[in-house]
């Protein structure tokens, strides 16, 4: 028998993929909190190192179209969840997913797995798989491919997912409250059947002990079936809003209703079309079998409102643990900072501006690890705003993606249009940009001490030009340098100087904290 399957706990050893994406990051703990050893399998292993339960989970690099990073990250596995989708990667997504399936099918079958597990979307009944999205064709395909696959698997098909920081719920929150009167695309007369992100983990982790002669798929969905203009009047009525005025019209088709929710909502048109495509039909569960492995309890499914009112209640203490852009951007640059000593080398601008604070080291980190969201970026806001909008008109994330936490950042947070690529609390943030650029950028801030013992702020632009639309592009942009990044440097300083000294040092108060695993909302 393999030591790897029977050291330590008596639950199944599980592995994790998509462990940085939104319903992989919330998976990890609950299987923890059940009992269960858990492997995390990340291209980027660095962008969980933050996460309250990093130091319970083993992490280890590699991704899912490599089989032998695959086959290692498999050996001495028992169940193996299946949570990534190369959705956005360019129009061979389909291949890549389809690709991606099968090795780690096959890697499965050599590791002696004894479950997949994965999650899929519900797709509607009776309407040709050609006729489908994209998106939800390549789901529906790689379920398949996983069923015929010699491990048993369990294939979850879901509808909306609501709950805190995910896509589907950001997109109904931020369309109702920001649209008392609406004029909207025709699907939001179509039925669908949500389901609460908490009743999603709850089937995920029981479906690790399931039967090993179980081989199917499984609808899950909530008690209600509701249309999408009905969602949005009762979560306008959850959270305390004025009813809103749905007025439906057929002239927006999928594509135009994608740059509509990217024009009014944080979710980007890229992500926003696959969630409007799929709901141009109705999706709604057809069967509820897996309450028979996986038995519901009191007040579960939980019903549409509470799980809106949960979710509500996540955002506004600010304990979001995942958001539908924690997972890393498909496409976006891992190339390595310009200063590491494996850069292939190259060209490198560098703007580089410091200033002595006059302020605590801890109150010029409070303010640089707040920086985006609501707080914006101490520059001059007009040129960030346009960059923002100019970025979503090309396809990019703009700056509405926010932040997770108002107060806290962790390696892997999105931060509206870049991502948190290090930190060390207290010292250093370090910011990669996935706006759409033609080269690599970075940003970074320190706080420090100088050699007098005065405390410093610095601030470091970097960007690596790609061909000389790259160059160009430089050079167009560094007039306004001054303006932007001067401006920052001196607002960051100065509102470090107008902040409260705290009384401990953020290194020594980040290492205290901790989190206990929990369902999230």
């Amino acid at each position: 028998m393999d030591t790897d399957r029977t050291a330590g706990s008596g639950g199944p050893h599980c592995l994790v993929t998509g462990a940085s994406g939104y319903i992989g990051g919330r998976l990890v703990p609950e299987l923890l909190k059940a009992g269960h050893r858990v492997r995390c399998l990340a291209r980027t292993p660095g962008k969980l190192r933050d996460h309250p339960w990093a130091g319970t989970a083993e992490v280890v690099k590699g991704d899912v179209t490599d089989a032998d990073s695959v086959a290692a990250a498999l050996r001495g596995i028992d169940v193996a969840y299946y949570l990534v989708h190369a959705l956005g990667t360019g129009s061979g997504f389909e291949e890549t997913d389809r690709r991606a399936a099968r090795t780690f099918a096959e890697q499965a079958r050599a590791a002696g797995v004894r479950r997949i597990v994965y999650l899929g979307g519900l797709t509607p009944r009776g309407v040709p798989e050609r006729e489908l999205s994209p998106h939800l064709r390549s789901r529906a395909e790689v379920g398949r491919i996983l069923l015929d696959a010699p491990v048993p698997a369990t294939v979850l098909r879901a509808a909306v997912v609501i709950g805190s920081g995910s896509a589907s719920f950001e997109m109904l929150r931020y369309l109702t409250e920001r649209l008392p009167v609406m004029v909207t695309p025709s699907w939001v007369r179509t039925p669908v059947q949500p389901i609460g992100v908490r009743d999603v983990l709850r089937y995920l982790v029981g479906s690790a002990t399931m039967p090993d002669d179980v081989n199917r798929a499984f609808d899950i969905g909530g008690p209600d079936v509701l249309t999408y203009r009905e969602m949005m009047r009762r979560y306008a009525a959850v959270a305390g809003l004025r009813r809103r005025l749905i007025v439906p019209v057929p002239v927006l088709t999928p594509g135009l209703s994608s740059h509509w929710v990217g024009l009014v909502t944080p979710v980007p048109a890229s992500i926003a079309r696959p969630l409007t495509e799929s709901l141009r039909h109705e999706v709604v569960c057809r069967e509820h079998d897996i309450a028979g492995y996986v038995p519901d309890s009191p007040g579960h499914p939980l019903p549409f409102d509470e799980s809106v009112a949960l979710a509500l209640r996540r955002v506004r203490e600010a304990q979001v643990a995942t958001r539908w852009s924690s997972a890393g951007l498909p496409g976006a640059p891992s190339d390595p900072l310009p200063t590491d000593p494996d850069w292939a080398g190259g060209s490198l601008y560098v703007d580089e501006r410091q200033r002595t604070v006059e302020a605590s080291r801890q109150a010029l980190w409070k303010v640089i690890e707040g920086i985006g969201g609501e707080n914006g970026w101490y520059s001059f806001p007009l040129a960030w705003a346009v960059r923002g909008r100019l970025d979503r008109f090309v396809g990019g994330v703009g700056l509405r993606r926010g932040r997770r936490d108002a107060e806290r950042l962790r390696a892997g947070d999105s931060l509206d249009f870049w991502r948190v690529e290090e930190i060390e609390p207290g010292c250093l943030l370090r910011l990669r940009a996935e706006m759409r650029l033609p080269g690599l950028a970075w940003l970074e801030m320190y706080a420090e001490d100088d050699d007098e013992g005065r405390v410093r702020y610095r601030q470091r632009a970097l960007f690596h030009p790609r061909g000389l639309l790259g160059h160009a592009y430089w050079w167009s942009v560094s007039p306004f340098h001054a303006l932007v990044f001067g401006g920052m440097a001196r607002n960051i300083t100065r509102a470090a100087a107008e902040e409260p000294a705290r009384g401990s040092d953020p290194r020594d108060e980040r290492a205290r904290e901790s989190a206990s695993p929990g369902s999230g909302s």
